[in-house]
């Protein structure tokens, strides 16, 4: 029997990428999304099942595991893609926009996660792959919501990576650098007040710092073959940089303290 995957946020990049590369490895995918009514090619693809899910509804979380398991027998991994940026002043935020971020993020990933587990307890195996960031281990000003809730992704995984292995579940975390999607259209939420005059110079100079980047994004196709790898590996690697930039960075943030890092943050925004 061909193995599955339950991918969430599948209805585009990173989830959509990666729908489409397990398919195409031979296995069954239950993509989930918020609209399934408007896909029209993941549909089309042999041994994938495209339904509703939305992470803040646990009714819609054990529906759409229910229906996986009802068409394929099982499910082997779970990917925790769904998410989206929140940036800008905190001061600016609604209370309800903060809740936002964390409900999507944060207590959405873990619904998803415990509506699977019994699954995965009663089969004594299972993959639980959640999508971090650089991100979640190294942060930009303005970033206070969407930094918050990576590095309580990083902190929760790690976590449960202990947790869950006495009954032969792996846990992965994937730390993806630029990628080529829409995380700059509906996938990000900046929030800016510009009566606040404290925060308009950082606003400014943290546009200015995206703008100049040199570093073209990478394809959701990369980020998806470094989900095929934490799948299949068959190793207990907890986490996984997808992307050169990922690397880089990332390399660069582990070397430095934190006066190191902050001070050249603050000197290439000419903070």
């Amino acid at each position: 029997m061909n193995q599955t995957i339950l991918i969430t946020g599948a209805s585009s990049g990173i989830g959509n990428a990666t729908a489409r590369h397990f398919q195409a490895n031979g296995w069954n995918v239950i993509a989930t999304m918020l609209s399934p009514d408007k896909e029209e090619e993941l549909t089309l693809l042999d041994n994938v099942l495209v339904t509703k899910l939305d992470v803040v509804d646990e009714t819609l979380i054990a529906a759409a595991i229910d229906a996986g398991i009802e068409r394929f027998g099982k499910i082997d991994a779970l990917l925790n893609n769904a998410g989206y940026g929140a940036y800008g002043p905190l001061e600016a935020f609604s209370m309800e926009k903060i809740k936002r971020q964390f409900d999507t993020n944060v207590i959405g990933l873990l619904a998803t996660t415990k509506g699977v587990l019994p699954h995965f307890r009663v089969n004594k195996s299972g993959c639980i792959v959640n999508i971090s960031s650089i991100d979640g281990q190294m942060t930009f000003p303005l970033g206070s919501l969407y930094h918050g809730s990576k590095y309580a992704v990083e902190g929760l995984s790690e976590s449960l990576h202990f947790e869950l292995q006495a009954f032969g579940v792996k846990v992965k975390i994937i730390e993806p650098g630029m990628i080529a999607t829409d995380f700059g259209g509906r996938s990000f939420d900046f929030v800016n007040d510009e009566s606040m005059e404290e925060y308009q110079n950082t606003v400014q100079k943290l546009f200015g710092l995206w703008s100049s980047s040199t570093t073209p994004p990478s394809d959701p196709s990369v980020v998806a073959e470094v989900i095929w790898q934490a799948v299949t590996d068959g190793s207990d690697t907890l986490r996984y940089r997808a992307g050169a930039d990922a690397v880089e960075l990332l390399n660069n943030r582990k070397q430095q303290d934190d006066d190191t890092f902050i001070g050249g943050m603050k000197q290439q925004m000419g903070l």
